[in-house]
């Protein structure tokens, strides 16, 4: 027969192992620090998700994620080193490594396969067609992914750029100027401006979207990019988190009326009919486009992306060797193909 001294030394030793074991998931959570490139609006939304439903603690990480101020912001983050991880357009990021050289920077799951780069005007100021720009005000902020590819575009339609006069706006103030009647158009991404637009009273069928994708500009646009020093120390770790975001990005595009929620509660003037539209844009019009839907999610096409690259130096001049596909995104640390089908 046991003493009871000694059964209750075993117990006490029993509770305290059982919470060590308690503990070690928690204990086990490896930080992550992740950035938009914007505000916590519609396209968000599978962030976000995978962080409310579970997703990414269940892969061990602790993410927490930052809003930025445009496509630029997130670039600099990581090349500090301040951030691990982030969201943002391949495109300036291309241009930002040939400026920083020693901040190689790469992508490692494209989010929009088609780029949601647009010229935003209005019917009753003229602006219909590419042409129309010419004799135009355009309004457009020096740091904006759209305006990044207007050499690009102005080429591509031959628009006289020379004809067209563009003024660095704030973004904040991009929208309500178009809609006051100062500028002609605006650049922007679709979904943000027009959706703007529409929020501020503009008529719908005053608002015309050009998207530089259905004119010429043929490039690739937002992914997940990583600081090169972390996806080297930590690459199980950015594997896991693109597990977790594909989770999310799933459930995203499977309901979008729920995972918007996410954003809502992050956003305290954010108007969930007006944030919804917003996602469903994105998801219709760059995220689930034909080559995602024959490949899955999160790939890009090599060949696809070098012809981005040689379009982009039309109108940039490299300053050292013109990269290729594969120096820019790393398909590596992709979940499984068959896990990535839609």
């Amino acid at each position: 027969m046991s003493k009871p001294g000694f059964m209750r030394t075993t117990g006490i030793v029993a509770a305290a192992f059982g919470f060590m074991l308690a503990a070690a998931p928690a204990l086990a959570q490896t930080p992550v620090k992740f950035t938009l490139d914007w505000k916590f609006e519609g396209p968000a939304a599978p962030f976000v998700t995978a962080i409310d439903k579970g997703y990414f603690k269940a892969e061990g990480l602790d993410v927490t994620i930052d809003t930025a101020g445009g496509s630029l912001e997130p670039l600099n983050r990581l090349a500090s080193g301040t951030y691990d991880m982030g969201f943002g357009d391949i495109n300036s990021l291309i241009k930002f490594r040939d400026a920083n050289p020693g901040t190689p920077i790469k992508a490692v799951f494209m989010v929009y396969n088609k780029p949601p780069f647009a010229i935003v005007g209005r019917k009753s100021r003229g602006v219909v067609k590419p042409k129309d720009l010419e004799g135009k005000k355009l309004g457009a902020p020096a740091p904006d992914g759209a305006y990044a590819q207007w050499k690009i575009f102005t080429r591509a339609n031959g628009i006289d750029a020379s004809k067209v006069t563009i003024e660095n706006v704030g973004f904040p103030v991009r929208e309500p100027m178009l809609a006051a009647g100062q500028v002609d158009a605006i650049t922007g991404f679709s979904f943000s401006s027009f959706i703007n637009l529409k929020d501020r009273g503009v008529p719908v069928d005053d608002i015309t979207v050009i998207l530089m994708a259905d004119h010429g500009v043929n490039l690739y646009g937002n992914a997940i990019i990583v600081n090169p020093k972390f996806a080297a120390e930590k690459p199980e770790v950015v594997k896991k988190f693109l597990n977790a975001f594909l989770k999310g990005l799933k459930d995203t595009v499977k309901d979008p009326g729920k995972a918007v929620d996410s954003v809502i509660k992050r956003n305290d003037v954010a108007k969930k009919p007006v944030e919804l539209e917003r996602l469903q844009m994105a998801i219709r019009d760059n995220i689930v486009t034909p080559e995602v839907k024959a490949d899955g999610f999160g790939g890009v096409n090599l060949q696809r992306l070098d012809k981005s690259i040689e379009q982009i130096a039309l109108t940039y001049e490299f300053k050292n060797p013109k990269p290729k596909a594969a120096d820019v995104f790393d398909a590596s640390f992709l979940p499984p193909a068959a896990a990535r089908k839609m």
